[in-house]
């Protein structure tokens, strides 16, 4: 493997996404969903078990998280999963997920609606 291969993430068979960018959008996602408090650093490291400084760099955008960790930080933010799905090019996939909350809050609203009724 070359060094240049191991410092960028691969997206699709033309376009690479560097590791910079890849930092970038993962602390982008969990600081939209978890803020940059102290308690979001909580919150990540229970989530995935990594230490605090691991995680402190991932939301400065120092570092993006490993596989194992992703995929914790996936489990757990749907912001995370949603940015993974846009930079894996299956951008289908995140708006069959919003379609599928949308649908659970109109049957949700729905069902509050008729206990009104009734």
């Amino acid at each position: 493997m070359s060094p240049k291969m191991r410092n960028n993430l691969h997206v699709g068979s033309i376009e690479q996404l560097s590791s910079e960018a890849y930092a970038a959008v993962i602390a982008t996602a969990l600081r939209r969903e978890l803020g940059g408090t102290h308690r979001a650093v909580k919150t990540v490291r229970r989530w995935t078990g990594a230490g605090e400084r691991t995680v402190t760099n991932w939301l400065a955008a120092e570092h993006g998280p490993s596989g194992p960790h992703l995929a914790m930080l996936s489990h757990h933010s749907d912001a995370v999963l949603e940015a993974f799905l846009i930079m894996s090019r299956r951008e289908r996939v995140v708006i069959d997920l919003e379609v599928f909350r949308f649908k659970n809050v109109l049957l949700d609203t729905l069902q509050r609606l008729q206990e009104v009724i009734e």
